[in-house]
């Protein structure tokens, strides 16, 4: 039995930690809170994962929500013209629809179903001290999360990041009391020009089904306003007032807004950032980043979570491959590039929606105004953005793309 320590109970180390599980390994999950400390504290993410994520979590098992989560069962998307109305306005289904579990609602359960299954969890703020002491007693030690001196392990891939500040004012409200979107349930997208974006979308949290407001706020923008905020109702108050003066369709479906908690508030900003993949502690020991340690996206497209799946459904590929052989360095950069494969087309196509929408791409939006084919394939391309690179993110393609469909 080859023994596994995975630093960090998210998405990612506890769906690779029970992966493993399921196919005999002894392996360990190291927490910095425990399933109450989680549960109980601030929201941490905006996830929205899309088909392919949530069949590999139905694979193992681990789809604890099917029955209480509000679908998400499209993407809507819409540009301002100026004036108070709508530019570009669409919505389309997803051809499997979509769901957002808050994390503070699937940690917890997923850390009960790791140790039910036979995994070890160890509550501890690891640092060096902690991976030297694993990486003596494991085969293998994976960090999905970490601060201080672990987090400078993995060195920052100057080639592969694009920016070297954050882009974006980020701001998440959970809301309960908004009225439903007509038709059918979707992420509603807003791009504002140089302003920012504004998408919210169903969701399950602690208190039950509710609405994720996110933010994405240009530097130095009217969006860019949470700095000031001092408590939760501030919050939400900014929140209104953001779609009062930009989305006032999006303002209308808030007539009766509350927060669902006191918690459910979060704002920040980081840099997107992809990172070297092995890190070497002080003994020379090796240790391999996972998920949003190595490749760390903006949320404006969604993907932390569905890259989080994907990363520890690729890693549990690899180990799994790699039989009784050591997990030395090789292993690892091999690991990383494995992934990388599908990565660098998430990031790619999230970095390029950061910048100012080029022309041939805000022609293909307005254009999916008439043809649902576009607007279709714009949504689905959410669960798999590689194809985007294929008709959306090159002028000469999205132009050849426009014609075949006006023939």
């Amino acid at each position: 039995m080859r023994t596994i320590t995975i630093v960090g109970a998210g998405q990612a180390g506890l769906q690779l930690g029970i992966g493993l599980l399921d196919h005999g390994y002894d392996v360990t999950v190291v927490s910095n809170r425990t399933p109450d400390d989680i549960r109980a504290g601030k929201v941490m993410s905006s996830q929205c994962m899309f088909g392919s994520s949530l069949a590999r979590e139905r694979m193992l098992g681990l789809n604890l929500w099917d029955e209480r989560c509000p679908p998400v069962e499209g993407i809507g998307f819409t540009v301002p013209d100026g004036e108070g109305g709508r530019a570009i306005s669409w919505a389309s289904r997803l051809d499997v629809p979509a769901q957002s579990v808050d994390q503070r609602v699937k940690i917890p359960a997923w850390m009960n179903e790791f140790e039910l299954r036979g995994g070890k969890l160890d509550i501890m703020e690891a640092g060096i001290d902690d991976l030297e002491s694993y990486a003596r007693s494991s085969d293998l030690v994976l960090v999905a999360a970490g601060k201080g001196d672990v987090s400078k392990l993995f060195e920052r891939d100057a080639e592969r990041s694009t920016y070297d500040e954050p882009q974006r004012a980020l701001a998440l409200t959970y809301v309960a009391g908004m009225r439903p979107r007509e038709e059918f349930s979707a992420v509603s997208f807003n791009l504002i020009p140089g302003v920012g974006e504004y998408f919210v979308f169903p969701a399950l949290t602690t208190t039950g089904p509710c609405e994720i407001m996110v933010f994405e706020g240009v530097p130095g923008g009217p969006m860019d306003c949470w700095s000031d905020v001092r408590s939760p109702q501030q919050h939400l108050e900014t929140s209104v007032r953001i779609l009062e003066e930009f989305l006032p369709w999006e303002a209308e479906r808030c007539g009766d807004l509350r927060l669902t908690d006191d918690n459910g508030v979060l704002a920040g900003r980081f840099p997107p950032t992809v990172r070297k993949p092995v890190g070497v502690l002080p003994s020379g020991s090796y240790v391999l980043g996972l998920a949003d340690v190595v490749v760390l996206n903006d949320p404006i497209t969604g993907q932390g979570s569905n890259n989080a799946s994907k990363c520890a459904a690729s890693y549990l590929s690899s180990i799994l491959e790699h039989g009784d052989r050591p997990f030395d360095r090789a292993f690892m950069r091999e690991t990383f590039e494995r992934y990388w494969d599908y990565a660098q087309y998430v990031a790619g196509w999230t970095n390029a929606l950061l910048a100012p929408p080029p022309s041939h791409a805000l022609d293909l939006l307005g254009a999916a105004n008439d043809h649902p084919r576009i607007a279709r394939r714009f949504a689905n391309g959410f669960d798999d953005p590689r194809d985007f690179f294929h008709w959306f993110m090159d002028p000469a393609s999205a132009q050849s793309y426009l014609a075949s469909i006006a023939a």
